[in-house]
């Protein structure tokens, strides 16, 4: 430990695999595919996502809040503030002004701009919701975030498509570094299981059309992939410099001691075919750490079960490596949360280094015969693990690159 890295003092998480930090950890080390019809597809060509189940953001927010705000901000309060529980911290009494706030988001939701267009088609301007455009804003879901918990230092939205939330992540240990702030709340959040967010990717011939075997149809790495699942979900970590941790008997989970970005400079939605612009990413994050490929005992991929994006990511791993250290891909299990899934990806990679325990990737039947990885499927598995990467790649050839050692 250095005091160039920061610690991880506290996670929260909402994703599919359950509520909170705990449920998410055993639903990801279940290894079961969570991909299911979702009545609000009905219709569309691809009609199934994986959704948060029994989240009720009045019963966990209040109405006045749900109200106001759309899902994805809901997603993120609740994450918040369960990592802020988790860090031993109470918003009562910190020092606010050196709290700050980094959030990715890629979609920031919509979820409920179609009844608004529908009052604006039928000509029903007084019909339009006095929130409607705030509660939209990608920049809000950190405002909110930042009211509710009294966190009055820097507030900072990050948006690199789906490698927004470890964009965050990286930008707030940027912050703390810099000195701008002495705690960061970091993540991401999305919400994107939308009737335009379905049908616009499958338009890409970006989803998975396993509409007969939803909960199979998330394959990272398989041969038979064919897509993603669109997915939702938030995840949020505690930051803090070493000295601030231990000044206030903090328990540490782990370190973030490496953070790498770059960009393709390639195509809008297909990764460099070289994978050169992610693996710069990987040396960046490697060399920021000051670590060797030999510290790095695990990989979180970035795998989202597109054939293109699984194919360059394992090729850039093996190039890297030679021969690359346990991978997995939790896509297969909870699907595809755009903004969210860096930080989901982050906070697991550091649960894993705490747990010496590597979640598997769901519905890896077959490696793809091109790939030469070690992907960690069927069951958890035990691993001695000091150093871990999670990989993040976006849309626009954006890359961000988190390398964590355990505490």
């Amino acid at each position: 430990m250095s005091e160039r890295e920061v610690a991880v003092t506290g996670i929260g998480m909402v994703t599919p695999a359950g509520l909170g930090r705990e449920a998410t950890w055993d639903g990801l080390c279940a290894g079961e595919g969570l991909g299911a019809f979702d009545e609000d597809l009905a219709g569309l060509p691809v009609d199934f996502s994986c959704r948060v189940p029994g989240f009720d953001g009045n019963a966990l927010l209040g109405r006045r809040i749900t109200w106001r705000n759309d899902r994805f901000i809901h997603l993120a309060m609740v994450a918040a503030r369960e990592a802020v529980a988790d860090a031993a911290l109470d918003p009562a009494v910190w020092d606010a002004p050196r709290v700050a706030i980094v959030i990715g988001t890629a979609s920031n939701g919509g979820d409920r701009w179609p009844q608004e267009y529908r009052n604006l088609d039928e000509g029903r301007v007084e019909a339009i919701s006095p929130t409607a455009l705030l509660r939209s804003l990608p920049n809000m879901v950190a405002g909110e975030v930042s009211k509710d918990l009294r966190a009055l230092g820097p507030c900072l939205t990050t948006s690199t498509a789906c490698a927004s939330g470890a964009t965050a992540v990286g930008t707030a240990r940027d912050l703390l570094r810099a000195g701008a702030c002495d705690i960061a709340i970091a993540g991401g959040t999305d919400s994107a299981r939308v009737p335009m967010g379905s049908a616009a990717f499958y338009r890409m011939q970006a989803l998975s059309r396993r509409c007969h075997d939803p909960a199979g149809a998330s394959r990272p790495f398989d041969a038979d992939r064919d897509g993603f699942v669109l997915s939702e979900g938030a995840a949020m970590l505690i930051l803090e410099r070493p000295l601030h941790a231990r000044a206030r008997g903090a328990r540490v989970r782990g370190y973030l001691s490496g953070y790498g970005a770059s960009s393709d400079g390639y195509h809008a939605t297909r990764p460099d075919p070289e994978g050169a612009g992610a693996r710069r990413a990987v040396e960046a994050a490697l060399a920021d750490a000051r670590a060797e490929l030999a510290e790095v005992h695990h990989v979180n991929a970035h795998g989202t079960s597109t054939p293109l994006n699984d194919e360059v990511e394992a090729a850039m791993l093996s190039a890297v490596f030679r021969t690359p250290p346990p991978v997995t891909s939790l896509k297969g299990v909870i699907g595809h949360s755009l903004g969210a899934a860096g930080a989901v990806d982050a906070a697991c990679t550091v649960l894993s280094l705490e747990r010496q325990l590597i979640p598997p990737t769901a519905n890896l039947d077959r490696l793809d015969d091109g790939m030469d990885l070690d992907v960690v499927t069927k069951i958890a598995r035990r691993h001695r693990m000091e150093g871990a990467l999670s990989n993040s790649f976006g849309f626009g050839g954006q890359n961000a690159v988190l390398f964590f050692r355990a505490a």
